[in-house]
């Protein structure tokens, strides 16, 4: 899952385990799961500007291949291998899939340190400075241009700019997200709300989550994360929505002990306690608040995009009842993504191919994971709002094709679509400082009496010594 922060584990309840069925897919399609990818001919120009050479011969090894449960998006990859061998025929792809999610963090850190990584490995936007530390990608700056990303100057630069370090490039985006208001639909009609306008605000939020609440049937206006680092990704995302922040510029210090900060935990505590509008089970992680308003037992919750095809995929939900609006607050969002990097001290032919592979499958419009016409006949979801990092020509071609194949009620997702918020990253050591923001979240979601500024000068102190030891 995650694209950033905590996002990347909370994905694994969406993922199914490979089995052999993978390999003989793969291998019915002309690719492989194994292989180092070593065989290069080395037959190419050596200049990274130069277009890779179609008789170049040149293996890849690339992760994150779907599995074989997803049948569907595995046909794509193999289809999408094809195509692309019809321009260089001398590629060879060996997609790997990896047992559970796509990636977890301790096996990406036991991969890097053992340097095992794929020729093409993925990677979460908050993952540069681990991979960096271990020497795992190469810098691919002078291989990525016009010419080799066609829709390069497209891409929303902050996407981009998450994958340089020292002003290099290290990495190419697959896909990305930033946090929203998921409504339900049907209680906000029971309600006597509108669904087609979504809260702005933490008042609005706060009057809305009561008048859920009051239909009854153990029915909760508001649902917010307090375990599992999910509570302080989302005391984070809030913190961004009110135009706060984590972590200070020099990235040394915690800078949500402040008046915004104390917002987002009062908040929280007054619709728990005084109104009664959060419902009485709390500690809640990823997963416990999508069940409950696929169940129509929640109202409201703060979720990226790509939560509703979770929902309705895995959990029976209909597309139809769910809505998406702006963070409350609109002041900035927390956002996050994927990518591929290629791994340190490949060929110039491979790091070519790569890129070639990555142009083709992840940033072109009409061709790859944005050929919508096939996603829709595949039978899976084409309308969300995300990903969608493409800026320009590129998005107005992808936004009419994604409209033009929707299968979902697209219209649903206009208050977030008009009403961009800009994105912000995640502070840096983001999982050790949201494990101490739990503990904020948590105490004023299950302690009526819970001192707020005591629990934020705690959290500071804990946060500032995570930071000293970076």
């Amino acid at each position: 899952m995650r694209s950033a922060g905590f996002r990347r584990t909370r994905r694994a309840s969406a993922a199914a385990v490979v089995t052999a069925l993978a390999l003989t897919a793969l291998a019915s399609c002309g690719t492989s799961s194994s292989g180092d990818g070593n065989d290069d001919s080395g037959s190419g120009s050596s200049d990274p500007s130069a277009p890779l050479d179609p008789k170049a011969k040149v293996t890849l090894s690339i992760d994150c291949m779907p599995p074989a449960a997803k049948a569907a998006e595995l046909r794509e990859w193999n289809e999408d291998v094809k195509t692309f061998n019809k321009t260089y025929p001398n590629v060879k792809i060996n997609g790997k899939s990896t047992p559970g999610q796509c990636l977890e963090p301790p096996r990406f850190t036991a991969m890097l340190k053992g340097k095992s990584q794929p020729d093409v490995f993925y990677a979460y936007f908050t993952d540069l400075q681990q991979v960096l530390d271990n020497d795992g990608a190469e810098d691919i700056s002078a291989y990525v241009n016009d010419t080799s990303v066609p829709a390069l100057k497209d891409i929303q630069p902050q996407v981009l700019d998450v994958a340089r370090k020292d002003g290099k490039l290290y990495a190419l985006p697959t896909s990305n997200y930033t946090m929203g208001l998921m409504i339900n639909r049907k209680l906000f009609t029971q309600a006597g709300l509108d669904p087609d306008t979504p809260p702005s605000t933490w008042e609005e939020v706060r009057a809305a989550s009561k008048k859920i609440a009051g239909l009854g049937k153990g029915i909760a206006g508001f649902g917010e994360y307090s375990a599992g680092n999910n509570g302080g990704w989302h005391f984070t995302a809030t913190q961004y929505g009110l135009g706060g922040d984590v972590v200070d510029a020099s990235g040394k210090k915690a800078a949500f002990n402040d008046d915004k900060g104390k917002q987002v935990l009062q908040q929280l505590h007054d619709m728990r306690w005084e109104d009664d509008s959060m419902g009485k089970t709390q500690l809640l992680k990823w997963g416990d608040l999508q069940k409950q308003i696929s169940t129509d037992k929640l109202g409201m919750f703060l979720a990226a995009p790509d939560d509703i095809a979770y929902m309705v995929q895995q959990l029976g939900a209909k597309y139809e009842n769910f809505g998406l609006g702006p963070i409350p607050g609109g002041e900035g969002t927390l956002f996050g993504g994927n990518n591929y990097m290629i791994k340190k001290g490949s060929s110039p032919d491979k790091i070519k191919a790569a890129v070639a592979w990555l142009n083709f499958k992840n940033l072109t419009p009409g061709k790859g994971q944005f050929e919508w016409s096939r996603t829709k006949a595949d039978q899976l979801p084409v309308g969300l709002p995300q990903p969608n990092f493409f800026t320009g020509e590129s998005k107005t071609k992808d936004d009419a094709a994604r409209a033009a194949n929707a299968t979902m009620p697209v219209e649903n997702f206009k208050a977030f679509m008009d009403n961009p918020v800009q994105g912000k990253a995640e502070p840096p050591k983001a999982q050790e400082i949201y494990k101490i923001l739990d503990n904020a979240m948590s105490a004023v979601l299950t302690n009526k009496d819970a001192d707020i500024d005591k629990l934020l000068d705690t959290a500071e102190q804990q946060v500032n010594q995570v930071l000293a030891n970076r």
